[in-house]
């Protein structure tokens, strides 16, 4: 997973694949998904991210071992 934020788009751009999208589906407004052509999704794109998100959390990951 990569996760980028275009200051002066003021988006956030969280690929989950290396896939190539050839399209997006708006979810909601400002929030896009992109998505292969098998429907797949490859990316998350959030515009005004900022307004949305706390910026400052973007980038930290947290990993959990799964249950089992």
């Amino acid at each position: 997973m990569k996760v980028r934020y275009d200051k002066k788009a003021d988006a956030a751009f969280i690929r989950f694949s290396s896939k190539r999208p050839v399209g997006g589906v708006e979810i909601k407004e400002g929030v896009i998904l992109h998505v292969t052509n098998k429907d797949k999704i490859v990316a998350l794109e959030i515009l005004d991210a900022s307004q949305r998100l706390p910026l400052k959390n973007l980038f930290k990951l947290e990993v959990s071992k799964a249950a089992g």
